[in-house]
């Protein structure tokens, strides 16, 4: 299948496929053409892919820049330069991938590339080198150098700092086509976490909805960063990813009430605009355990679960309610998961709501 690349898409291409082209262009260059488009060969199909500049360096060497189509995701990498520079060797046959400007380095076990190394994946390795080979004049080999200018800017907009990859973003892609934020590339980039974890000997594992989680566990906890995992939206995904790792020993839950609460209602996306019943799930469980048809109704009223908060304070009954709602959310995620579970909510200010949960987990508290 034939894939022509552009921008108004529902999408694009990875990273890996952008390189690719660039580096079949460069190699082209020293032959002596200026292409101002490449065909390449991905795992599952054919992409035509423009070229946006060709430079001859020396007999021996030229390079060439593609800029990564934009489509309709929001993935940081739409719209970045990526440069390739190919040198050809004596080495008969032989293409050898580096790196340079803006590729991150692997800093930690866990990933597919070992420490040390350039932050390029297997798949994308294995596509600038197959498709390279086949312009190869007889006798010679090439080296091939990635370069992304803007990568160092773009890397903290990324997951990749928390994965122990520096100085740069990583060459990514299992297929050659980005597909939007369904986003496989992006929940891949969260269920790495689990497997650096691992590797590094963290079997008791933390997960955060996202950076408030992140901060009040490393306010509140000693705490190693690899035992955070940041589970986004995805709380079902990520718990079935660790689900499948035989290793992983019990998972704590912490966070904000307002995404947390959530599970108590067997809501597993807590992505606002698949599922909000945060109202609904407050307005219940204050009903459990005793609040009036008046406070009732000024908790469904309440538009954020601090405001709800505030209420159940005035009522005195904030323990009870966040009691309940965690033993609720322990018990579904042990039906549905064969794990242990632990709980702890807290509020914007780090306030632990279920305070009986406190001495159940595995970590020390500050």
């Amino acid at each position: 299948m034939e894939h022509h690349v552009n921008s108004n898409e529902k999408s694009g291409i990875t990273t890996g496929s952008v390189s690719t082209a660039a580096s079949v262009a460069a190699l082209l260059t020293i032959l002596g053409e200026t292409p101002e488009v490449v065909t390449i060969e991905a795992p599952n199909s054919e992409l035509i892919v423009e070229i946006k500049e060709t430079k001859p360096i020396n007999q021996n060497k030229a390079s060439a820049s593609v800029i990564k189509p934009t489509y309709n995701d929001p993935d940081v990498t739409r719209g970045i330069q990526i440069i390739s520079e190919v040198t050809l060797t004596d080495n008969e046959g032989v293409v050898e991938i580096t790196a340079g400007e803006g590729v991150g380095k692997v800093t930690k076990p866990g990933l597919q590339i070992p420490v040390g190394e350039f932050a390029i994946n297997p798949v994308p390795r294995k596509m600038i080198s197959e498709n390279v080979k086949k312009y190869l004049p007889d006798g010679k080999g090439a080296i091939v150098k990635i370069i992304i200018p803007e990568g160092k800017k773009l890397a903290p907009k990324t997951m990749n700092s928390r994965l122990g990859i520096v100085d740069g973003i990583s060459v990514l892609g299992t297929t050659g086509i980005a597909r939007p934020m369904s986003s496989k590339a992006y929940t891949d980039s969260l269920r790495v976490q689990i497997d650096v974890a691992i590797a590094n000997g963290y079997y008791d594992l933390l997960f955060v909805p996202g950076n408030i989680g992140t901060r009040i566990a490393k306010e509140k906890l000693v705490i190693e960063d690899d035992e955070i995992i940041e589970m986004s939206n995805f709380v079902g995904f990520m718990l079935e990813e660790a689900e499948k790792v035989e290793k992983v020993n019990s998972i704590t839950l912490f966070g904000h009430a307002g995404k947390l609460i959530k599970i108590a209602a067997g809501i597993f996306n807590t992505k606002q605009s698949v599922a909000d019943a945060r109202r609904e799930i407050m307005t219940c469980y204050a009903g459990l355990v005793g609040a009036d048809t008046e406070t009732l109704k000024d908790i469904f009223e309440c538009i954020t679960t601090e405001d709800v908060i505030k209420i159940l304070d005035k009522e005195n009954i904030t323990t009870e309610v966040f009691e309940l709602i965690s033993d609720k959310i322990i018990e579904l995620c042990e039906l549905k998961f064969n794990i242990k579970f632990n709980v702890i909510i807290v509020k914007m200010d780090g306030e632990v709501l279920n305070p009986s949960k406190i001495n159940t987990i595995p970590f020390k508290w500050k």
